[in-house]
């Protein structure tokens, strides 16, 4: 559970501090999905650039440059690679001849390392599932509707795919994970849900022109200038039960009939009374699909949330 963020400021309609406001406030409404790392790239004079580090948004301090108009950021809940260690957080950089790209991702792949060995990928210290989009791009030698097509059509799992070129093209892939995108009359932002959209906006006393519409399968180009191309891949719903994975459609998650989340997590050894507990504190189903990516890790989140719900009874 991580979140994509982000602005293009295609008019200039903004002012750099306002940029920078709307960023903080995304970025911080964008917790709600991760706290572990967070992270930004940007252009600046035609040099693609990228901070982050482990931590919560909100104690960060993003900064970039007046003339960045476009800004691609990330939230980071840890299933894969240590977020102490940097090299594991989002953005990645990628690089191809002397150009040069940012890539963040929301969800979990779980064939990374097997499509490292069966495409002779170079091994890397990076611990991240996500980075194997990185080398697949790096491995096509470009960054386009195809490549990311390709690329989307390889990794197995949950994702949706933030890449920002150094020609400051922002590509955003959408698989199973959500994806909301609003132009606001003179720049668009975008996030992972709807709700955190709107959390910031009400922040920000700002309103939405217009949704941006997106379904699985779907790759949107988004200019510097805001003109909006759209590609596509083939997309494919699937049921990893095998891998401990339940991918369901979107229209499974506007039901919230937990009962089937509940069942499968179940079948792979947790109690259901676990899994309501998750939901008690907000977790949602599309949230469980991707920590039974991570058995080790889902059980670690459900001892966190008793040792908590343990401290707060003995009060």
């Amino acid at each position: 559970m991580c979140s994509l963020f982000g602005l293009i400021d295609y008019s200039n309609a903004l002012p750099a501090f306002a940029r920078k406001t709307v960023i903080r406030i995304l970025s911080q409404e964008c917790e709600v999905r991760g706290t572990d790392a967070a992270g930004i790239a940007y252009n600046t004079h035609g040099e693609l650039k990228i901070y982050k580090n482990p931590g919560r948004a909100s104690k960060m301090k993003f900064t970039f440059p007046a003339d960045s108009k476009v800004i691609m950021g990330h939230t980071r809940m840890t299933t894969k690679g240590d977020q102490k260690l940097n090299q594991n957080n989002h953005p990645f950089y990628g690089s191809i001849g002397d150009r040069h790209f940012a890539l963040a991702h929301n969800g979990v792949l779980y064939n990374d390392e097997q499509l490292r060995t069966e495409l002779h990928l170079p091994e890397t210290d990076i611990q991240t599932d996500s980075y194997i989009a990185v080398q697949l791009l790096e491995k096509y030698k470009k960054v386009d509707f195809e490549s990311l097509g390709r690329m989307s059509e390889q990794v197995q799992g949950s994702f949706c795919f933030s890449v920002l070129t150094d020609e400051n093209e922002l590509y955003l892939v959408r698989g199973s994970n959500p994806l909301a995108v609003y132009d606001c009359g003179g720049y668009y932002i975008y996030a992972s849900t709807s709700d955190i959209l709107d959390s910031a906006m009400k922040r920000l006393h700002i309103k939405m022109k217009k949704k941006i519409k997106t379904s699985p399968g779907d790759i949107l180009k988004i200019s510097a200038c805001g003109t909006i191309e759209r590609g596509n891949f083939n997309y494919t719903e699937h049921d990893y039960i095998g891998y401990g994975l339940v991918n369901f459609c979107d229209d499974y998650y506007d039901t919230g009939e937990w009962d089937l989340v509940m069942e499968y997590a179940e079948y792979f050894g947790f109690k259901k009374e676990d899994i309501a507990m998750l939901y008690d504190m907000g977790y949602e189903a599309r949230d469980i699909e991707e920590l039974l990516y991570d058995p080790d890790m889902l059980q670690t989140v459900i001892e966190e949330y008793r040792d908590l719900m343990a401290c707060e009874y003995e009060r």
